[in-house]
């Protein structure tokens, strides 16, 4: 009793950078870790936090207990190591030696990002993660959902065990509040079942009740969609490379990440998506 009254009073005082605290996983584990008790400082560029600008980590930094960390483009893009890796050294010289990377699963390009982590001091963790089941409902691809109909994506038929954000909110919470538990750990986690993109696509037009249809392109020509978009020629490049080695079936298996830490199945796919579709994620 007395050790878990301590552990209690420890999480209450614990404080917890959040980078990208506004979006799609961030704003999970802000929501997670509060929901567990713990502090949220939520840094972000509204906030005065920006990526780009080393002067801006401390102030989000000083005063924090450990910090979760999402780089905004990929996690295998060279510019995250550098800047996880920076972050990470001032993070350790200001007292916050608890750190929380959110990486890849598969992804052998975040390898050196993850590397950097390690390299800093840090007592670290890396949570890597599958593909999210909220790509499907927020961003570009749920974009081409609501507006046409149809996901363009170059997946073919490869089947990946989608995540819910939200159990990586979870994991993250349970983590920060475990002590030492997951201290050099690195976690690999995804969804409960194995699908398709097309079985997902199907899955959500069953939820919504609308006939949606999946389009596989080769993984260089939506590159040239994407430069069509706006998107940087290089940029599109590196995520052209991503998306033809992560596709390739490698994570076409489950592990228990997510069991071992919340000591529950992650959530399942189908149940995603009715409670997204109830939401009126894929509205016009």
């Amino acid at each position: 009793m007395t050790t878990n009254t301590a552990n209690t009073a420890n999480t209450r005082n614990t404080t917890v950078m959040v980078t990208g605290a506004s979006g799609r996983t961030g704003s999970r584990v802000a929501e997670a870790l509060r929901t567990a008790g713990l502090g949220v400082r939520e840094a972000t560029r509204s906030r005065g936090f920006d990526w780009g600008d080393p002067t801006t980590w401390a102030r989000a930094l000083r005063g924090c207990d450990a910090a979760y960390l999402m780089y905004p483009t990929d996690v295998g893009d060279p510019a995250a190591t550098e800047g996880v890796g920076a972050l990470a050294r001032e993070a350790v010289g200001l007292g916050v030696r608890r750190l929380v990377l959110l990486s890849a699963r598969g992804e052998y390009q975040a390898r050196p990002t993850e590397e950097a982590l390690k390299a800093s001091g840090a007592d670290w963790t890396v949570v890597r993660a599958a593909w999210f089941a909220q790509n499907f409902s927020e961003g570009p691809l749920a974009d081409g959902l609501r507006e046409g109909g149809e996901l363009v994506f170059p997946a073919g038929e490869v089947p990946e065990p989608f995540l819910d954000v939200r159990d990586i909110g979870e994991v993250v919470a349970a983590v920060l509040s475990a002590g030492d538990t997951y201290v050099g750990r690195t976690l690999e986690l995804t969804g409960p079942r194995l699908l398709s993109f097309r079985e997902a696509v199907a899955e959500v037009a069953a939820a919504t009740g609308t006939e949606l249809t999946y389009m596989p392109v080769p993984a260089r020509a939506y590159g040239d969609q994407l430069v069509g978009f706006g998107i940087p020629r290089e940029e599109a490049g590196f995520l052209v490379e991503v998306f033809e080695t992560l596709l390739d079936g490698r994570n076409a298996h489950l592990t228990d990440g997510v069991e071992q830490v919340l000591g529950r199945r992650p959530r399942d796919f189908a149940d995603f998506a009715r409670e997204a579709a109830a939401g009126g994620a894929w509205k016009a």
